[in-house]
């Protein structure tokens, strides 16, 4: 199965590459990314249902049955609750678009590019992570009680506009990089008066990657609260990031109308914590967190609906959708 999956996900970049390379860069509609969105969502349960069978879903063996059933569940609960995380990178991924200004046709290729970073960076942590926990058992309380903390801070900070001015990420970038005005058509470098400068591009692709790392510290915990299987980890946070870059031009404009999300995935991510600092005391059923994963995040959906945002008004500290951080004018505005 690791061969298997290994194949699976090559065939699948393949696939997005080739069809991302012939399209060209292009602004996604809406009507591709859900198209796009359903298709990753598809292969994930096509994977799913592989596994299972291999693990003899199907078979008259009642043991081998039971075990299938099992991972495929696990399979489930973590796909789910890796996906609603990913939401929050979305978040974040709009807003440094925003903040760069950064083409729509160019925010693709920055997508894929950052997804693939995301891909290896997450499989190297939790092959690191399975080895960790099945040496030290106690990590699994630290895993526990950072996620605790994290929850209860996501809940604090839900609603409110981040300071990208202010973030030592940037700090640390434009202390590094002589940084071009403008972009440079899909470059991540250019020359501006005989000096060679890193474009704005290249700047958003440093800080998606850092974004990344933030969020992958986040969400293996989070996964290793429903199994410690290294398989079922690794392959139901593949394919929640697989689908994200298609999700991504989905969701890019309904981020207002889902203003409470943050919320939910606050109380997901505390629920998870807790139920890691009771794993010795009381197994939390799989088909349990699942459940509870996939009620909160739909009530806090329709929450989000149905109660307006308090701050309709655009956020403070940044820029808007229209300006470069670096003070210069957009391409088209430019002789």
């Amino acid at each position: 199965m690791w061969s298997a999956f290994a194949a699976f996900v090559l065939v699948a970049l393949l696939v997005d590459f080739f069809a991302m390379s012939k399209q060209g860069a292009h602004r996604v509609s809406t009507r591709e990314a859900a198209i796009w969105s359903l298709v990753w969502v598809g292969v994930s349960f096509v994977f799913m249902g592989m596994l299972w069978w291999y693990l003899g879903g199907i078979g008259t063996d009642e043991a081998a049955r039971t075990v299938a059933n099992a991972k495929a569940l696990e399979f489930i609960t973590g796909y789910l609750i890796e996906k609603a995380l990913a939401v929050d990178n979305i978040f974040v991924f709009l807003m440094l678009f925003t903040y760069f200004a950064v083409p729509a046709e160019f925010q693709k290729r920055v997508l894929m590019i950052g997804i693939l970073g995301a891909l290896v960076l997450r499989a190297v942590m939790i092959l690191v992570g399975a080895w960790l926990i099945s040496q030290f058992h106690w990590i699994l309380y630290l895993f526990g009680a950072f996620l605790l903390f994290t929850g209860i801070k996501m809940w604090w900070a839900a609603g409110q506009e981040p300071d990208l001015d202010n973030n030592p990420a940037l700090k640390w970038v434009r202390s590094r990089f002589k940084i071009s005005p403008t972009y440079d058509g899909e470059k991540f470098f250019t020359m501006v008066n005989g000096v060679k400068m890193a474009t704005p591009l290249f700047v958003v692709i440093l800080l998606i990657g850092i974004v990344d790392l933030v969020f992958a510290v986040d969400s293996i915990p989070a996964i290793f609260a429903i199994t410690t299987d290294p398989f079922i980890v690794l392959t139901s946070n593949v394919f929640a990031i697989l689908g994200l870059r298609a999700m991504y031009f989905l969701l890019a404009n309904m981020h207002e109308r889902f203003h409470l999300l943050s919320y939910g995935l606050a109380i997901v991510l505390v629920f998870i914590g807790t139920k890691m600092l009771l794993i010795d005391i009381y197994k939390i059923p799989v088909a349990f967190s699942l459940a509870f994963t996939a009620v909160t995040l739909a009530v806090t959906m329709v929450l989000s609906l149905k109660i307006p945002p308090r701050n309709k008004g655009g956020g403070s500290g940044g820029h808007g959708a229209g300006a470069y951080p670096f003070g210069a004018k957009k391409p088209d505005e430019m002789a």
